[in-house]
C-alpha cells in the first residue's frame, strides 16, 4: 500500500475541536512542518497532548488550541516557551499539566486498549489537586494501597517527525533518543509521519537499517516527504535546532503584532516559503548538532 500524502492532503484529514498527539520533545524532532500546515488552515478548538515546544506555542498563538495536555513546554535554553506562556497567564486554553510519566501512562493505556493504568506517580502532588478528573483506588489485592488510576490519553491522531520512511509505513529515526513517538503511533486513532528523507523499501532489508524502525508500519497512516520537516527543531544526526530562529520566534511574544508579522514573514502560504525564508535546506542541513 502507498501511503504517501502531501501535508495538505493530512490536514485535510484533520477537523475542528479533535485531539491530536505531537510527538517528539521540546526542540527535538517536532513535526513543524505538518504544524505550520494546520496554522495555514481553518482547524481551531484543538485538544492539544505534546512533550511541548514551538509546536505548542505556535498552535497557542494562533489560537488553534482549546485545551492542552502536557507534561511541559520549553525550548531548553528558553525554559518557558513564550507564546504557550502568553496563553496561560491570559487563561486563553484549558490545561491539564501533570508529571512526565504520568503522562507516558496515559499514552501507553491508549496504545494498550486500556481505560488507565495504576502507578504510585502523583501520589502526595498537586497533580490530583488541580487534575481532579484523575481518580485513585485501592488495590484489589493484600496490600490494599491506594494507587493513581492515570486514565488513557486517547488521541484522533498523531503527527510525528522521523528520519527517513518508505511508502508502506516503515518509518526510520536514528538519533539519540526515539522519545515516546512509538507510545503516541499506538495511542493514535491515526499517524500521520513527515520524514526527511523518503526510501526505497529494500532499504530497510538489512538489519543495521531495521533496528532503528520503532513501530509496525500499520501504525502508519499517511507518510509526507519533506526535507528539513522539523525545523527549526531538530532532527539528529542530520541537524541541530536553530537558536538564532527561536530567538527570533521567541522575541516575537513581546512585539506588537509579533505573531501576524512572524506568520506573514516565514509561515506564509507554503513550506516552500518558509523555507526559503530560513535560508533554505542547504542551511537547515548546516546546523550543529546540539552538544550535552
Amino acid at each position: 500500500m502507498n501511503k504517501v500524502m502531501n501535508a495538505g492532503e493530512v490536514v485535510r484529514k484533520l477537523d475542528s475541536g479533535m485531539t491530536i498527539g505531537i510527538g517528539g520533545w521540546g526542540p527535538r524532532r517536532k513535526p513543524m512542518a505538518l504544524v505550520r500546515e494546520i496554522l495555514r488552515s481553518d482547524i481551531k478548538d484543538l485538544t492539544v497532548v505534546a512533550y511541548g515546544g514551538a509546536d505548542v506555542g505556535m498552535l497557542c498563538a494562533a489560537g488553534k488550541v482549546r485545551k492542552l495536555v502536557f507534561a511541559f513546554v520549553s525550548l531548553d535554553f528558553i525554559p518557558l516557551e513564550p507564546w504557550f506562556r502568553l496563553a496561560r497567564q491570559n487563561g486563553s486554553i484549558e490545561t491539564m499539566e501533570i508529571d512526565e510519566g504520568m503522562f507516558l501512562l496515559g499514552l501507553r493505556a491508549a496504545a494498550m486498549k486500556l481505560p488507565f493504568l495504576p502507578t504510585r506517580i502523583g501520589l502526595g502532588t498537586d497533580v490530583l489537586k488541580y487534575n481532579p478528573q484523575i481518580k485513585t483506588i485501592v488495590s484489589p489485592y493484600a496490600d490494599g494501597r491506594e494507587l493513581v488510576a492515570m486514565p488513557a490519553l486517547e488521541l484522533d491522531a498523531a503527527l510525528i517527525h522521523v528520519d527517513r520512511a518508505d511508502a508502506r509505513g516503515v518509518c526510520q529515526i536514528k538519533g539519540p533518543d526515539h522519545y515516546m513517538d512509538d507510545v503516541f503511533a499506538r495511542a493514535a486513532r491515526e499517524t500521520f509521519v513527515s520524514c526527511d528523507e523518503l526510501v526505497e523499501s529494500s532499504f530497510f532489508a538489512s538489519a543495521e537499517e531495521a533496528r532503528h524502525v520503532y513501530w509496525e508500519r500499520s501504525e502508519t497512516t499517511g507518510v509526507v516527504h519533506i526535507p528539513g520537516g522539523a525545523h527549526p527543531s531538530s532532527c539528529n544526526p542530520l541537524y541541530g535546532f536553530d537558536v538564532a530562529h527561536f530567538k527570533t520566534y521567541a522575541a516575537s511574544a513581546g512585539a506588537e503584532n509579533g505573531w501576524q508579522e512572524y506568520m506573514q514573514k516565514y509561515v506564509g502560504a507554503s513550506e516552500e516559503h518558509y523555507r526559503e525564508q530560513v535560508g533554505g535546506l542547504a542551511a537547515i542541513r548546516k546546523l550543529a548538532l546540539p552538544t550535552y
